[in-house]
Formats: structure tokens, C-alpha cells, sequence
């Protein structure tokens, strides 16, 4: 993958985050003190394939693994580990250090926390939100929804 596509892929998300920086204000937070956690839902590579042709799936567990941590959210800390771990699971799939190196900075340039999209850091909460730690009922809710998710998946019929 060149460099002159990373650099597309920047300059869109650079794009995006002027967009959303104009929209943030347009979300008020929830100030009742409830969770309003959103049930956890992926996409798999968001914007990007999940493998290629001989193994369409390759590294679709990496993005998933990945889209947890995205849609609990956090802190910058938490989404830059996350971030790395999500390069090194794709360069242990794939042995190709540029497309985890591509892959990694796609998600470093538009995961921002407060972009208006389905993919963004903490995107299983209300937009607002930024990078906060989670709080102890926060992280029970996670837990939950995540077994909630996973339960849903192991009866779903594919």
C-alpha cells in the first residue's frame, strides 16, 4: 500500500474532522446520571476490507477485537493501546508491515472521539463524550452488553 493513499485517507479524515468539529455542540450529554450505553454492534474493518481474496476474513477478528475497544471508548491512552495492539494483530495475520502500518494510521486519523460516525472512539455512547475514563456502573455496562452480544451471536443462525 503507498503512501500517497495513506495520505488520501488523511486528508479525508482531516476533512471529516472539520465536519464534526462544526457538529459537536449539536449533542447534548446526559446528565441524569444514567448509562446510555448503545448495544455493541460491528462492522468488521470499517471502510476497509476484512481480508483479501484467497481469505476474505483475514483479519476481521483483529477489527473486531479493535471495535470493542472503540465502542466502550476511554481514554487517549486507552485508544492509542488499543490502536497499537489492532497494528500488531494485523501484522501477525498478514507478516505485511506497510498494511498494518496503513491500517494503523487510518485508524489513528479518523477515530477521533469526536467525529460524528458509527466508528469513532467511545461511539457506543452518546457523542459528547470524549475520552473519559470509565466509571464503575460504565464498565458493569459493558460487561453486560457484551454478553449480551456475545450470547446473541452464539443463537443467531447464520
Amino acid at each position: 500500500m503507498s503512501w500517497a493513499i495513506v495520505t488520501g485517507m488523511r486528508d479525508y479524515f482531516g476533512a471529516l474532522l472539520s465536519f464534526s468539529l462544526l457538529c459537536l455542540g449539536c449533542e447534548t450529554p446526559n446528565n441524569s446520571g444514567e448509562v446510555q450505553l448503545a448495544d455493541f454492534k460491528s462492522d468488521g474493518c470499517s471502510l476497509f476490507v476484512d481480508g483479501t481474496f484467497k481469505d476474505r476474513e483475514l483479519w476481521k477478528d483483529c477489527c473486531l477485537e479493535h471495535d470493542v475497544a472503540y465502542w466502550q471508548g476511554g481514554t487517549a491512552a486507552e485508544r492509542k493501546a488499543a490502536d497499537i495492539k489492532f497494528r500488531h494483530c494485523i501484522l501477525k495475520k498478514t507478516g505485511d508491515e506497510a498494511l498494518s502500518r496503513a491500517m494503523y494510521e487510518a485508524v489513528r486519523a479518523g477515530g477521533g472521539p469526536y467525529f460524528p460516525t458509527w466508528y469513532r472512539w467511545g461511539y457506543g455512547w452518546p457523542l459528547g463524550r470524549g475520552y473519559k475514563a470509565l466509571s464503575k456502573a460504565e464498565m458493569t455496562a459493558v460487561k453486560r452488553k457484551l454478553e449480551e452480544f456475545r450470547a446473541r451471536k452464539v443463537n443467531s443462525v447464520d
